[in-house]
């Protein structure tokens, strides 16, 4: 199941545990990444907390918790190469995956339809 921030991150849920990355329309706002900051696994985050940092050619930003949770895994293959969010944000560049405190919490994250009204 994928859903999405209004904050432009996007949430892969595999029973408790979301896999979180930022999305095809975040990606092309900032442009070419060239940093990557990630939480600390073990961190234990509230939603709308800032998780990770990136910094692109235009910008540096952050990336939100999605949902209240504690990180159990993060990618380190974009820290060593930022290019991986650009080429694939909605795979192999996925930031960090989020142990849920409440799973029930994702349906009030928004669908895929709603996610392209928003950014449409």
């Amino acid at each position: 199941m994928l859903k999405f921030t209004e904050d432009h991150e996007w949430l892969r849920v595999q029973d408790e545990v979301a896999t979180v990355g930022i999305t095809q329309h975040a990606v092309e706002q900032l442009g070419d990444l060239v940093f990557v900051e990630l939480p600390k696994i073990g961190a234990v985050l509230g939603r709308g907390d800032a998780a990770a940092t990136v910094e692109s050619v235009k910008a540096a930003s952050e990336v939100y918790c999605p949902l209240d949770g504690e990180i159990v895994a993060v990618n380190d293959a974009i820290s060593g190469d930022p290019s991986l969010v650009n080429a694939d944000p909605e795979g192999q560049g996925w930031f960090f995956r989020l142990k849920l405190a409440d799973p029930n919490a994702v349906a009030r994250l928004l669908d895929k339809d709603a996610y392209d009204k928003l950014v449409g």
